[in-house]
């Protein structure tokens, strides 16, 4: 069953392995997405869905030295390119629309503002164009200012569709803006965005109800990751992660989005089935970043029910023809995590397809 058609939005995906959003830098100071960006996506089309890397909707939202943005003209025709190639290829791709927050430095954002719900910083260093460097103290955003964020999104959304996107993924995980919303840790706001799990869900969905009306909802997946305590981002409470993401996915349901994404260590257990219960739409799975997920673990999960579509990071690093590889049981390549984030072609573009 990974390897049989599967509908997801208005896409007809052709299997349901789905390539992750994978942070590579490989975008330069400038954030525009260059031909090697191009060839590392289009040689990855035979996956049923390519998730973007995340993409920056403002400067202020910029996370990483490298990253690309959908920000700038040249960024968007960069994109073009590639969304071009993987469409020649036979592909389809979602653009991963990430605002990162206080997982950044004003060393990064060229001086732009460090923003978050709550003025409380990251306890550990980041890297900048300057070395690495404490992660700052946040500016608090204000319940004024909270529209312009949502409008960020909006307009990045816009813009990746212009650039030939399928869709979009709105990035609600691993400790970025809207992640922080949804945590305790990084939220402790006392107006109608902070408190209690329905406030602290409220600007998540105010986001996503924005860009559905902006795109329209087949267009347009959410990726959450709770429990996944990374970055600061700390939910340890059990109960209140239940109750906080069942308000969210129960306000997401009705949506009709193409997809829910959820990253989690445990993708069979009691919380992420019974989000998937509530949400009743299509859904997908990424077992995290611990283990690396394996054939054998990605058939059983499609096989026996517990999700639509499994989402995979470093074997699609590695294996440029893992459909082929996966399907026919085939030897795979390693990845070499040296080469995940930098520059250059080495462990981005030169894994090979087998051979024969």
């Amino acid at each position: 069953m990974l390897f049989s058609p599967m509908t997801l939005g208005d896409l007809e995906l052709p299997n349901r392995l789905v390539m992750a959003p994978l942070t590579r830098v490989r975008s330069g100071k400038d954030g525009i997405p260059g031909p090697l960006v191009v060839e590392h996506y289009r040689q990855r089309a035979s996956l049923g869905l390519i998730v973007s890397e995340g993409t920056y909707p403002s400067h202020a939202g910029q996370g990483f030295p490298g990253q690309p943005g959908l920000v700038t003209e040249e960024q968007l025709k960069g994109w073009a390119n590639v969304t071009s190639a993987v469409h020649a290829e036979g592909g389809r791709i979602f653009a991963q629309v990430m605002h990162a927050g206080r997982v950044t430095h004003e060393a990064t954002t060229g001086g732009y503002e460090v923003v978050a719900p709550s003025a409380i910083a990251i306890d550990g260093e980041t890297r900048t164009y300057e070395g690495k460097k404490p992660f700052p103290v946040p500016h608090a955003l204000t319940t004024d200012e909270l529209p312009g964020i949502v409008e960020e999104f909006v307009t990045a959304s816009r813009k990746a569709i212009g650039a030939g996107f399928d869709g979009v993924e709105l990035h609600a995980a691993n400790g970025y803006l809207l992640h922080e919303f949804l945590a305790p840790s990084a939220n402790q706001r006392d107006d109608i965005y902070g408190g209690s799990a329905e406030n602290r869900a409220r600007f998540v969905l105010e986001v996503t109800r924005a860009v559905v009306d902006a795109i329209g909802a087949d267009r347009v997946g959410i990726r959450i990751s709770p429990e996944h305590n990374v970055q600061g981002n700390l939910e340890l409470d059990a109960a209140d992660v239940t109750e906080t993401y069942g308000i969210l996915v129960d306000a997401l349901a009705p949506l009709k989005l193409a997809y829910l994404s959820i990253l989690h260590k445990e993708p069979t257990g009691e919380l992420v089935q019974g989000l998937r219960a509530r949400f009743g739409g299509t859904f997908l799975v990424n077992t995290g970043f611990g283990v690396i997920t394996t054939r054998e673990e990605a058939k059983a999960l499609v096989a026996d029910g517990h999700a639509d579509a499994v989402v995979v990071g470093r074997p699609a690093i590695a294996n440029p023809d893992l459909v082929r590889r996966w399907r026919e049981g085939l030897p795979v390549n390693e990845p070499d995590a040296t080469t995940f984030y930098g520059e250059g072609a080495k462990g981005y573009t030169d894994y090979p397809a087998y051979q024969n």
